[in-house]
């Protein structure tokens, strides 16, 4: 397995695409996954530490687990299978561990919350990671739209740009 971070998420302020761009430890491999409005969303404001009057449902799911005496262990995206990824979320739960499947955006949401361990497949990786432009600059810090409260994509974007052209977006639900 490949250990990964949540390097950037990327909100096209023109149309509906929202992309979280995973990048290896150590490398310069990036896995960019398509997630949706929800996910982005609290992703975002676990990432910014903001703290909201009630719990979201990644709030609600991390306490319940904490209240069964569970503990995430990490995540992993294991798959892509018909354009959608899949994860699972480990957990260790009276010292058995148990995997739940998840989507990526869903278990990543969980595992900002719990500062949980990010991995990938390598076959995932080896099959679908994109590599920066050489004198690309991938904006690691938080690139804010102020009006809309959300990341918006960087100018020199065209390696990001030919993949997202390139993907089938037909068949996809709108939170894969």
């Amino acid at each position: 397995m490949i250990e990964a971070t949540i390097d950037s998420l990327h909100v096209s302020l023109t149309g509906q695409t929202k992309i979280v761009l995973l990048k290896e430890i150590d490398s310069d491999r990036y896995l960019p996954i398509l997630i949706g409005p929800d996910a982005v969303e609290a992703i975002r404001l676990e990432l910014q530490n903001i703290v909201l009057p009630r719990p979201m449902t990644h709030d609600l799911l991390k306490n319940v687990i904490g209240a069964m005496n569970g503990k995430i262990s990490h995540i992993v995206v294991t798959e892509l299978r018909n354009d959608t990824f899949y994860a699972k979320i480990v957990l260790d739960v009276d010292g058995k561990s148990m995997e739940i499947d998840s989507r990526p955006s869903d278990a990543l949401a969980l595992a900002v919350r719990v500062k949980a361990k990010i991995f990938i497949t390598e076959s995932v990786m080896d099959d679908n990671a994109i590599y920066p432009e050489v004198g690309l600059d991938i904006d690691t810090g938080a690139n804010l739209d102020e009006e809309a409260g959300l990341e918006s994509q960087p100018e020199n974007l065209e390696a990001f740009e030919d993949f997202i052209d390139s993907l089938d977006l037909d068949d996809l639900d709108t939170e894969a």
